[in-house]
């Protein structure tokens, strides 16, 4: 049965992206291309979760209302999808990138959950 594997990110919006990726790398010592990168170790050396900012204008987090979205890895996006659409979760748009695929829901708070395949190793 497909599962989810680990938190992938928090992502919130915010009014300064690049300053606050910058403060998280210099003051708290995390950075990485796209906000804190925090790169799995032990289970899974190509893996990594995130905590990145978006531009306070973003559509992304859509349809949802928060100021945030949550986004959970995945080890099988299609068989997780079928389990939730078995389930009567709506299903609110998929797309694949190189780095992974993707799906999206909203959960019964309206806080838009992002699922993530991850494809290939971790960017450097």
């Amino acid at each position: 049965m497909a599962r989810v594997t680990g938190l992938g990110g928090v992502f919130l919006k915010i009014a300064d992206t690049e300053a606050t990726s910058v403060w998280y790398k210099e003051i708290l010592g995390v950075g990485g291309d796209w906000g804190a990168m925090f790169p799995f170790k032990n289970d899974d050396p190509e893996g990594f979760s995130l905590l990145s900012g978006f531009k306070i204008d973003t559509d992304y987090f859509a349809p949802s209302k928060k100021e945030f979205m949550i986004n959970l890895r995945v080890d099988d996006l299609d068989g997780f999808i079928a389990d939730l659409e078995a389930k009567g979760i709506e299903i609110l748009g998929r797309q694949d990138e190189d780095y992974g695929r993707f799906a999206w829901i909203v959960d019964p708070n309206d806080v838009k959950i992002e699922l993530w395949q991850q494809l290939g190793p971790a960017p450097e």
